[in-house]
């Protein structure tokens, strides 16, 4: 076999190149199991970026609640140091809209990363998204507004359920893909 340069002082076999028909086979694969459609990097990203963004727009709208509450005297900085609900409840619903972003969203970045890099992505998976991101939004307008707990709760409970659903389709991909050789 041919030798690759030493590393450390050893020589190493060159690995075997995969097989080209395997190589396709996988591809066809992963484009069915996907969805049936490859997706562009766009369809993929955009429910993360309009997840971000209402990141983004809940922490911009806390901000001035809090600078007020300073202000004004209504919080001193000592009342709530290490995080003790002291706020007044506007302030107090658009931190805690905010805090939840950082709470199944996190699990939606990773898939979401996962399933772009590993090329899995598929029409399933960003219709899906666009589920999950549509009652995340829903969840943080219900949360600054009239802050209807039962109804909330069932935003979440959508969202949290078809990430769950999500991430078992990305599971059972992997675990069945292909094997090379």
């Amino acid at each position: 076999p041919e030798k690759w340069k030493p590393v450390f002082g050893k020589d190493h076999a060159k690995p075997k190149e995969p097989d080209p028909i395997q190589l396709n086979r996988i591809r066809l694969w992963t484009k069915s199991s996907a969805g049936g459609k490859a997706m562009t990097v766009q369809a993929i990203l955009l429910p993360l970026f309009v997840e971000v963004i209402l990141t983004f727009v809940l922490f911009f709208c806390l901000a001035p609640l809090r600078n007020r509450d300073f202000a004004s005297g209504a919080v001193r900085p000592q009342d709530v140091a290490l995080r003790e609900p002291k706020w007044p409840q506007r302030t107090a619903q658009f931190g805690n809209a905010y805090a939840n972003q950082f709470e199944l969203p996190v699990l939606f970045y990773v898939l979401t990363i996962l399933e772009y890099v590993t090329h899995l992505a598929g029409t399933i998976f960003v219709v899906l998204a666009w589920i999950f991101v549509i009652f995340r939004v829903l969840h943080a307008y219900v949360h600054v507004t009239s802050n209807v707990v039962r109804l909330r709760g069932v935003l979440f409970g959508v969202s949290a359920a078809v990430l769950a659903i999500m991430w078992l389709i990305y599971i059972v991909q992997v675990l069945t893909l292909p094997r090379l050789v």
